[in-house]
């Protein structure tokens, strides 16, 4: 999980409890699967008896990092950004201890509660003095944007926000003996920056420390799929949806994930990698993965819907199963599957099941129906039903959906208006 840091800092985190802060930026009101790395880092900092620090830019949400980024960003208003903000705040509470009264107890700092007090001249005289316009210009995530290459170049907006960055971590450690900034790889300018401001202003020593950007073995950008960011929020990504995310990762995706995203052991670790080696098609790896996360990230009730919900996806389940799955959850597993919308009245209409599936459309005629009865095929929500079935209300789940089948793969969704 390491990839940079700035030397002395292993004595400093075993010789005493510091404290570390790590920066989000407000850019939505939910964290995507792109930053557990650094919730995970915090954790792992917090565990081991020092003390995170949680920084939500309510000011520098408003300018935007160019930091790994092609274009500007668009600027959010204020009533966006604390929007944000407290989505961002609710959601880290969920892995880090905020209220307790132990001295490590995390905070949560927002460095638009400082910026809004700061006079522009005396920021130019007091802060950016220190720092010169060739050792930011020499920063790669400015040099990219300066380049022959970038067709947008780069805003003074977007130049100053390395300065106010340091700023942010030289206000931390002056008010809240912060020594340590941490954060993605692509930070290592903005936070160096901070370490180069505290020592000019000060003459004292900060530390940096970053993790590696995470990759797929594929090329593809980690954390998107078709639909978009893997979010945290699970009204954003559901929790069976984040489930089937982390079972679906490669064989080498996995081998490298669980060394960072869960909490086992070296030893673990090296006996889980060991039999998923032995037996790769039972993918030991990714179902431990994607069971640690999503109790981690959702709850162990989301975590058992999630494995019913997938054993129904795959044929291991019952009628009550899926008696037992949210409207949420239940239309998630069968994205994609035909759905007809008919009356409730066609129940009334049509009770013997060969009539209720011929009107709702269900295969291409009656005769195949008929067929497909007699050969055991068809199933009513994963019960096998034969032709004296009888349709009624009582086959609805969630009061809303009957769920047709033949065979293992052809699915058909019924919606009862």
């Amino acid at each position: 999980m390491l990839q940079d840091s700035v030397p002395g800092i292993e004595d400093q985190l075993i010789d005493k409890s510091c404290s570390g802060y790590i920066g989000f930026d407000p850019t939505a009101d939910s964290l995507h699967i792109g930053s557990l790395v650094q919730i995970i880092i915090l954790m792992h900092f917090q565990k081991f008896g020092h003390r995170p620090i949680v920084l939500v830019g309510g000011a520098t949400g408003m300018i935007g990092d160019p930091s790994g980024k092609s274009n500007e960003r668009n600027l959010l208003s204020k009533k966006e950004l604390d929007k944000n903000i407290k989505g961002i705040h609710n959601q880290l509470s969920k892995f880090l201890d905020f209220d307790s009264k132990k001295k490590n107890s995390a905070i949560l700092c927002n460095n638009n509660d400082w910026f809004k007090d700061v006079n522009l001249i005396d920021f130019i005289r007091d802060i950016g003095k220190h720092i010169t316009v060739n050792y930011m210009v020499a920063k790669e995530s400015v040099k990219k944007r300066l380049s022959k290459e970038s067709t947008v170049g780069m805003s003074f907006t977007e130049f100053t926000y390395q300065l106010i960055q340091a700023y942010d971590f030289f206000h931390l450690f002056s008010n809240n003996n912060c020594s340590i900034q941490m954060g993605g790889s692509d930070q290592w300018g903005n936070i160096t920056s901070g370490v180069e401001l505290i020592r000019k202003k000060t003459g004292e020593k900060a530390f940096a420390l970053t993790c590696p950007l995470i990759t797929k073995a594929d090329g593809t950008k980690f954390g998107k799929t078709e639909d978009g960011n893997v979010w945290l929020d699970r009204t954003k990504t559901s929790p069976y949806k984040f489930y089937q995310y982390w079972l679906n990762i490669s064989d080498d995706d996995a081998k490298k994930y669980i060394k960072i995203f869960t909490f086992y052991t070296h030893k673990e670790i090296e006996n889980f990698i060991e039999s998923h080696e032995e037996a790769p098609h039972t993918r030991v790896l990714q179902k431990l993965i994607a069971e640690f996360l999503t109790e981690l990230v959702h709850s162990k009730e989301d975590l058992e819907n999630s494995i019913t919900a997938s054993n129904i996806l795959f044929g291991k389940s019952t009628s009550e199963d899926l008696g037992k799955l949210d409207e949420k959850t239940f239309l998630d597993i069968f994205d994609g599957v035909p759905n007809v919308t008919i009356s409730k009245n066609d129940i009334t209409k049509f009770p013997l099941v060969q009539d209720f599936l011929h009107n709702a459309g269900f295969l291409s005629s009656k005769s195949e129906i008929s067929r497909a009865l007699k050969q055991n095929s068809i199933s009513i929500n994963k019960e096998k039903i034969d032709d004296s079935y009888s349709i009624s209300v009582k086959n609805l789940i969630c009061d809303k959906y009957i769920l047709a089948q033949r065979g293992k793969k052809y699915y058909f969704i019924i919606t009862i208006d």
